[in-house]
């Protein structure tokens, strides 16, 4: 598709970001399905982020609306591991995709 719509963040994760109008921070509490990105997931489905937070707060978002849309972290084969330390705040997800499998947790 075209990237017409899409600048530049310019911040500190130097995301590609829709351009106007943007939908606000809700709208993901109407989503299917929520794609979030990890360094790991374990066989629980619990993921290993990057540490800023900012998928949390989303996934926070999401329960404090009742919203339980099916929760899919897209990883590299080795990045599915045994097990990961887990913390109170940690949600785990519905799916890993992988280049050779989709691994459901759950």
């Amino acid at each position: 598709g075209s990237l017409a719509r899409v600048r530049h963040g310019g911040g500190r994760m130097e995301l590609f970001e829709p351009a106007e109008p943007l939908l606000g921070p809700d709208a993901v509490t109407a989503a299917d399905a929520v794609l979030l990105p990890g360094l790991a997931v374990d066989r629980l489905g619990l993921r290993l982020g990057r540490g800023g937070g900012s998928y949390d707060r989303v996934l926070a978002r999401l329960e404090r609306a009742d919203a339980h849309p099916a929760l899919v972290v897209l990883l590299y084969d080795p990045e599915v591991v045994e097990r990961l330390p887990a913390e109170p705040h940690d949600r785990p997800v519905r799916a890993a995709v992988t280049p050779s499998a989709v691994h459901r947790f759950g």
